[in-house]
C-alpha cells in the first residue's frame, strides 16, 4: 500500500519535494497545489499523471491523499498545516514550523490530538554525514562534548518575511538537537545582530547557547560573506569533528588531537598541567545519497508504522522556542535570556 501525497507549494522548494516524492516507492505523487497553476503545470511538465491546481481545497478533499508536504513561505504554515490536519491528512512542512512558538505549540497538539504525523523538514538531519557525526557523539567515539562552534555564512538571499537566524539557523539548531545525547537542551541563550546594508531585518548574527550539560555553543550566521563557509566543530574529551560541507574531498574529518588536563603535587597543594595530544586525523567514508530521498522515506516510515519520525513536531517547536529566545536577546542589546522551562512546553 502506497501513502497518497500532495505537495503544496511550486516555488523554489516544491521541485524537489516532487521529484524526491516520485523517487520514493512508499508514496504516490497525487498533486502539486500552487496559486499559480500554470508555474505547477511546469514544473510537472507533461508527460506525468500528478495533477495541478490552484485549490488547496480540492486537495484536502480527495480522498485519495493521505498526507500534504508543505512547501511555502513560513508566513502561510500555520493555516496550511492546521487545515491539513483538520482534514485528517499527515503534515511534511518546511522550517520553520511557524512563525511563532505559540502558533507552532497549537499544530503540535492538534497533531496529537488528532493522531496525525506532523514531521519537519530539516533536511541536513537526513545528510549521510550528519548521522555519522550523530554515531560518533552517540557511541562516545567522542568522549564527553565540550563545546560546539559552528559557522553558515554566504552572500544569500535576502529574504522578504524572515531576519537571517530564522532563515539559516534552523539547520544548525536542527541538527544540534539531532546530534546531541538528550537533544539540544540550553539553559540560556544570547544573540547579537546587525543590519549594515539597510535591509530592515538583521543580515548577520551571532548566536550563543549555554546547554543544560555545561557545554558552551556558538553558532555564526550572515547573508553578506563573498565565500561560502559551513564548518561545524564539536570537540571532545577524546576527539574532535570538523565536518566542512563545502569541502567534498574531506567533508567530515575525525582528529584524536586536543588538550589535556592533569594534575600533579602532594598533600592539598596540587598544580594543574596542561598536555597537548596530537594523534591521527581519520576521513571517514561517506555513501553519497540525497538528504531529502531520507526525508521523505522517514516521513513514509512514520506514517506507515505509526510513530513520531525522527524530527517530529516538537523538535520544530524547540527550534521556535531558541529563535524567539534569540531575538528577545537581540532587542535588549545581547541580554543572555535564561530559557527556564520553556523547551519542556
Amino acid at each position: 500500500m502506497t501513502i497518497g501525497l500532495a505537495v503544496i507549494g511550486a516555488g523554489y522548494w516544491g521541485p524537489n519535494l516532487v521529484r524526491n516524492a516520485m523517487a520514493t516507492p512508499e508514496l504516490r505523487l497525487e498533486w502539486l497545489c500552487d496559486l499559480d497553476e500554470e508555474r505547477a503545470r511546469a514544473v510537472l511538465g507533461r508527460y506525468t499523471t500528478v495533477r495541478p491546481t490552484a485549490s488547496y481545497e480540492q486537495v484536502l478533499q480527495d480522498p485519495a491523499v493521505d498526507a500534504v508536504a508543505v512547501a511555502t513561505p513560513a508566513r502561510t504554515h500555520f493555516d496550511l498545516v492546521r487545515a491539513a490536519l483538520d482534514a485528517g491528512k499527515h503534515v511534511l512542512v518546511e522550517k520553520p514550523l511557524t512563525p511563532t512558538h505559540a502558533e507552532g505549540a497549537k499544530l503540535v497538539a492538534l497533531a496529537e490530538e488528532r493522531q496525525r504525523v506532523l514531521m519537519l523538514d530539516h533536511t541536513f538531519c537526513y545528510t549521510p554525514v550528519v548521522r555519522k557525526i550523530r554515531d560518533l557523539v552517540t557511541t562516545g567515539e567522542l568522549g564527553d562534548v565540550q563545546f560546539v562552534d559552528s559557522v553558515r555564512i554566504n552572500l544569500g538571499l535576502v529574504q522578504p518575511d524572515v531576519d537571517v537566524l530564522w532563515d539559516l539557523a534552523p539547520h544548525d539548531l536542527s541538527i544540534l538537537d539531532f546530534v546531541l545525547p538528550g537533544g539540544l537542551d540550553p539553559v540560556a541563550v544570547s544573540a547579537h545582530a546587525s543590519d549594515p546594508i539597510g535591509a530592515g531585518r538583521p543580515c548577520l548574527a551571532y548566536l550563543t547557547l549555554w546547554l543544560r550539560s555545561g557545554v558552551l555553543a556558538h553558532v555564526h550566521v550572515n547573508w553578506l560573506s563573498p565565500t561560502k563557509i559551513r564548518t561545524t566543530v564539536i570537540g571532545g574529551s577524546r576527539r574532535t569533528i570538523v565536518w566542512d560541507d563545502v569541502n567534498p574531498a574531506q567533508r567530515l574529518a575525525v582528529y584524536d588531537r586536543g588538550v589535556d588536563l592533569s594534575s600533579a603535587g602532594a598533600d592539598e597543594r596540587r598544580a594543574a598541567l596542561i598536555s597537548y595530544r596530537t594523534g591521527d586525523v581519520v576521513v571517514p567514508a561517506l555513501p553519497e545519497r540525497e538528504a531529502l530521498r531520507g526525508v521523505m522515506s522517514e516521513f513514509a516510515a512514520a506514517i506507515t508504522e505509526g510513530r513520531a519520525p525522527l524530527t517530529d513536531g516538537r523538535s520544530g517547536l524547540r527550534v521556535l522556542a531558541l529563535l524567539e529566545a534569540a531575538g528577545r536577546s537581540i532587542h535588549n542589546d545581547g541580554r543572555r535570556i535564561d530559557l527556564g522551562d520553556l523547551l519542556d512546553d
